[in-house]
């Protein structure tokens, strides 16, 4: 069964409002879904959203998903690579961009001044 986002012309996207923290996340990153279809069970379908972290915050343990992830920062730094008390790692600023296959290991993360990021999710389906 297909699965479709939603066509979405060109709308104002309101930045005060509709964003929750993804379950795993600290309290300081919060995500607003502009549209999606992912289906994490079924393994089908894509997502984007805006990612913002909250200055100082940070991730404890790196990442790894069976979807490709596309981000690109906007804003603000993103370090990569901290260890579980948030020191350490590399720093990037916007404009930054990375592409990840299903299966890579990232992260973990962290923002001194905050940052937004514009994530793209989406499995690869043609190898079904």
């Amino acid at each position: 069964m297909p699965m479709n986002k939603p066509h979405l012309e060109f709308q104002p996207v309101d930045m005060s409002t509709g964003w929750h923290t993804p379950a795993g996340y600290p309290s300081g990153i919060k995500q607003k879904i502009l549209a999606s279809d992912l289906d994490e069970t079924r393994k089908m379908g894509s997502r984007s959203r805006l990612l913002r972290f909250d200055p100082g915050v940070y991730t404890t343990v790196p990442f790894v998903h069976d979807h490709w992830e596309e981000v690109y920062l906007m804003s603000g730094d993103l370090i990569v690579g901290n260890d579980a008390a948030g020191k350490g790692g590399e720093a990037f600023h916007a404009p930054t961009y990375a592409c990840r296959p299903p299966g890579a290991v990232h992260g973990p993360f962290k923002s001194d001044t905050g940052c937004m990021l514009f994530e793209m999710h989406y499995y690869d389906e043609s190898k079904k």
